[in-house]
């Protein structure tokens, strides 16, 4: 599949697409993939799967935009949708194939460009103070967390982590409670 006949083939296919990039040494592609082949038996008929491997159709990645795979991106009527990065739980891929179906994007679940700046800006801040007063540990570690909480929603690694946290902490909880 070329840039040019993936293009042509979202704009004119009749029923919506989700498109999975992923590569064959990717741990989280293997383990989501019997997810995304049983949702695809389920929703058959109305959305289809494509997969683009990112080590044989890097064109297709970059064309895609895409930075860290897995990603699927959902199209309807050649436009995209919505777009999950990384590990994703089956009720995440569920809420995308939905998401796909109805063609309407899910309300956005990050933080406002604003709170983005403003943590990126008192991140900065805390570290260079954290540097300057001769270093601080404490400085620099308060900087470093609220940095990385600016960027958290989008780094696929940490929604990789985030998930297994989650349900560690679930697992946890259950067992407190039976004992």
């Amino acid at each position: 599949m070329t840039d040019l006949t993936l293009a042509e083939r979202l704009a004119t296919h009749p029923r919506s697409v989700i498109v999975n990039v992923w590569a064959p040494w990717c741990a989280p592609c293997r383990r989501m993939a019997p997810i995304v082949e049983r949702l695809a038996g389920e929703y058959d008929g109305h959305i289809d799967v494509w997969k683009v491997n990112a080590d044989e159709q890097p064109d297709e990645v970059r064309r895609l935009r895409v930075l860290g795979i897995p990603t699927m991106v959902a199209f309807r009527g050649g436009q995209e949708v919505t777009r999950k990065v990384g590990a994703r739980s089956e009720a995440d891929l569920c809420l995308l194939f939905e998401t796909a179906l109805s063609g309407q994007a899910p309300a956005h679940r990050g933080i406002a460009l604003s709170d983005r700046v403003l943590r990126l800006a008192a991140g900065t801040a805390l570290v260079l103070l954290g540097l300057t007063s001769g270093p601080s540990l404490l400085l620099l570690t308060v900087g470093g967390v609220v940095l990385f909480t600016a960027i958290a929603d989008r780094c696929p690694v940490w929604q990789a982590v985030r998930v297994r946290l989650e349900a560690w902490v679930k697992r946890r909880g259950s067992a407190s409670l039976e004992v």
